[in-house]
C-alpha cells in the first residue's frame, strides 16, 4: 500500500471523527458543519466515490428518455454531487434531504435542487410527503452514529409505489457498525420478503473510500 499524503491522512481523520460511534444526530450534523467549507476539496481525487457509484448505478436502471419527468430525492445530500451528476445526465426535478446548515447552503449554491428538507431520517420526524418520488438515493449516510436501520422505512414511505430506492455505503459497514450488523442486511431482506420491494441489484465495488470496497443495493418498491 502506498505511503498516504498529509492530505489524504487529514481526509481519513476528519471521516473518522465524523464517523465515531456514540455521537448524537445533532452533533453529526455539526461536524458537518465544520466540514462543508472544504468537503469537496478533502474528497477529491478519487478519494470518495459513493456519488459517482450511485450515480452509475443510476443511470443503468433509469432509461434516458424517462429522466426528465422523474422526481428524485437525494438523502444526505452533502455538497450536492449527486444532484449535479444527475443533472448531467438528464434529471431535472431533485430535491435534498441534508440536516446540516453548512450542507444545506452549499446545496443552494448549486441550483440544482428545488425542494430542500433540513431534517434527519430515521427518527420519527421527518416532514417529506408519502409517496411522492420515483427516486430515492443515499449515497454515504449510513455508518457510525449516522442513518439508523429505521431509517430505510422513511426510504420506503416516501418513494412512489414503482419508485426505485438506490443505497450506496460502505462495505465494511454492515458488519463493523454496530447498529448495522445482523441488522440492516436482514432487515433490506426482510421487507423483500414482506412484499414491500423487490431487489433489483446488490453490487460490491471497489475503492468506494480510497481502497475501501463499497457496496449498492437497488430496489423497486411494490
Amino acid at each position: 500500500m502506498e505511503k498516504k499524503t498529509a492530505e489524504e491522512l487529514a481526509a481519513l481523520e476528519t471521516t473518522r471523527q465524523t464517523f465515531s460511534k456514540g455521537l448524537t444526530p445533532e452533533q453529526v450534523a455539526a461536524k458537518y458543519d465544520d466540514w462543508s467549507s472544504n468537503y469537496e476539496e478533502m474528497l477529491s481525487n478519487n478519494r470518495y466515490r459513493a456519488p459517482h457509484i450511485a450515480v452509475d448505478e443510476i443511470a443503468n436502471l433509469v432509461p434516458e428518455d424517462q429522466r426528465k419527468n422523474i422526481r428524485v430525492m437525494d438523502v444526505a445530500a452533502g455538497t450536492g454531487l449527486v444532484g449535479i451528476k444527475l443533472r448531467e445526465i438528464g434529471f431535472k426535478n431533485i430535491d435534498a434531504l441534508e440536516p446540516s446548515e453548512g450542507m444545506i447552503q452549499l446545496l443552494k449554491d448549486t441550483g440544482v435542487y428545488n425542494l430542500k428538507y433540513q431534517e434527519f431520517l430515521g427518527h420519527g420526524k421527518n416532514t417529506v410527503p408519502a409517496d411522492t418520488y420515483d427516486l430515492v438515493v443515499i449515497a454515504g449516510g449510513m455508518g457510525h452514529s449516522h442513518i439508523p436501520v429505521s431509517g430505510v422505512d422513511d426510504l420506503v414511505r416516501v418513494a412512489k409505489p414503482g419508485g426505485l430506492i438506490v443505497i450506496v455505503m460502505r462495505l465494511e459497514f454492515l458488519t463493523a457498525v454496530e447498529e448495522y450488523r445482523d441488522k440492516l442486511e436482514p432487515y433490506l431482506d426482510q421487507l423483500e420478503q414482506r412484499g414491500v420491494w423487490h431487489k433489483e441489484s446488490r453490487k460490491i465495488v471497489p475503492n468506494y473510500f480510497f481502497e475501501k470496497e463499497g457496496i449498492v443495493f437497488s430496489y423497486r418498491v411494490k
